[in-house]
């Protein structure tokens, strides 16, 4: 194994296998399990369905914002990259630590937990182990293909994303077709029970991932071009399938009957279909979440990956094997998910706990585009943002808008995200002791670490000698 000397990774991804990554992400436990919830809170089945589309605008604004930072700057470790660049290492720094803790591998968690439940109804033999133990096993047989190289992890995640929309497609066309199900169910109504905007947070869950190729932008074939053709294709698709499937739901049932349901698409299924349906969508639920994880797998070490090379994670993170990319941080991620998946929480609490620190940086990321606009009013770029800035003026008010109404009704996970943000602080300060600048940083970035003091500079050396000087 080498440590990558000139900071950047074999460019062997298609756009069509970073659309894959990018619809795999996105089509996850979120779509299969919120929907009842929102149906709780709005009590309409015409303000669910608004919710849908207006959340798939908003990715899809999101997309764009990405599209043009990651064309303009195609590097591995998507958004710690654009953030590094509009506003220094530190807000860059926090992303990552973030998307370690919570972005991705909590979700992976959940997601693999969630993946066990599911396996386990459809073979009930299975239902005699530990789910912890399955969405272990599951989460290394992932990371042991992702580990076999970028070619044979990009057929995977092609093969489970095209079988999953192909499965989700053919649901929607039969519910419709054959399902029993009747139109006066989107004339009926419930009383609200929560907030708007603790609903769009629901939303956005389900639609988080729409960013996954732009993680990857240091291995994408003419990303100038490919990055915002995948992010762009993958994310209107995603919208698609997913206001079509909410409206399946609304067909199948009343919102009265829907309301705070988790296992939505099963109930929907067992009223369109009968009991045995339920299988059916067991299968596809279980499919669409190891698509969802195994894409995760592949997105978050990159994040890692650049933090690594710029000195602000341990070095030994940086370190690659062939054409298998970022070889250590993959397994520190699979590592660190599978200590998490012995720790689960309810899944509710999680979705607005992550749903906040994620929205805070996506947040940060989309305003980058006018910042290094003003910036760097110059600078080359392949691919422009419609609607600039109205478009993402739009999507940051929106954000700003969701995190309040947290901050009001749940009070507790928002804490809990904003300390998982701040947390990282003292991270930085330890890992950042020894670095005047990054010597792995891509030429051309302005990422800069404050110089050390003497203090700082002895109490690094006692570190690396006690723990290695690949880690500190």
């Amino acid at each position: 194994m080498t440590l990558e000397s000139n900071g950047r990774l074999s460019r062997t991804i298609g756009w069509r296998t970073a659309a894959a990554v990018v619809i795999a992400n996105m089509i996850g436990t979120g779509i299969f399990t919120t929907s009842g919830f929102i149906a709780r809170d709005t009590g309409s089945p015409w303000i669910l369905l608004t919710l849908w589309v207006v959340g798939g605008l908003i990715a899809l604004a999101g997309a764009l914002a990405y599209a043009e930072l990651g064309a303009a700057m195609p590097e591995a470790g998507g958004e710690y990259i654009f953030l590094r660049e509009a506003y220094g290492p530190v807000v860059a720094y926090l992303s990552g630590w973030t998307s370690f803790f919570a972005g991705f591998g909590g979700a992976i968690a959940a997601a693999l937990l969630a993946f066990a439940g599911y396996i386990s109804s459809l073979f009930p033999a299975l239902g005699e182990i530990d789910a912890r133990l399955l969405a272990i096993t599951t989460l290394w047989m992932l990371t042991a293909v992702h580990l076999g190289g970028v070619r044979l992890s990009g057929k995977l995640q092609g093969l489970l994303a095209a079988v999953t929309v192909m499965m989700m497609v053919a649901f929607i066309i039969s519910g419709f077709a054959f399902g029993h199900g009747a139109v006066a169910h989107f004339r009926s109504s419930a009383a609200p029970q929560g907030s708007m905007a603790v609903s769009l947070i629901f939303v956005l869950y389900a639609y988080s991932g729409w960013n996954a190729a732009a993680y990857l932008g240091g291995e994408i074939v003419e990303p100038e071009h490919g990055l915002p053709r995948a992010l762009i294709v993958g994310t209107a698709s995603v919208g698609g399938l997913y206001v079509a499937l909410n409206a399946l739901y609304v067909w199948a049932l009343p919102i009265s009957e829907m309301s705070g349901v988790m296992a939505i698409a099963e109930r929907a299924a067992v009223s369109m279909f009968g009991p045995r349906a339920s299988r059916i969508v067991a299968a596809l639920i279980a499919l669409a979440i190891l698509s969802s994880a195994s894409a995760m797998v592949v997105a978050g070490p990159r994040v890692y990956f650049a933090m690594a090379r710029d000195g602000v994670f341990p070095r030994a993170f940086a370190i690659t094997q062939g054409r298998s990319g970022p070889t250590a941080a993959v397994i520190l991620q699979s590592a660190w998910a599978s200590v998490l998946i012995l720790a689960f929480a309810v899944f509710e609490r999680i979705v607005v706990y992550a749903g906040v620190a994620i929205t805070i940086f996506s947040a940060a990321t989309v305003a980058a585009v006018i910042v290094i606009r003003m910036q760097q009013p110059r600078a080359a770029r392949p691919f422009m943002m419609p609607g600039y800035p109205w478009a993402a003026l739009a999507y940051v008010a929106i954000c700003a808008w969701i995190i309040t109404y947290a901050a009001l009704t749940r009070f507790a996970e928002t804490i809990l995200g904003l300390a998982t943000v701040l947390g990282g602080l003292p991270i930085y300060w330890l890992l950042s002791l020894g670095a005047k600048d990054s010597p792995q940083s891509s030429g051309g970035s302005r990422f800069r670490l404050r110089a050390p003091s003497a203090a700082r500079r002895r109490l690094r050396s006692r570190l690396r000698r006690i723990i290695g000087r690949n880690f500190i």
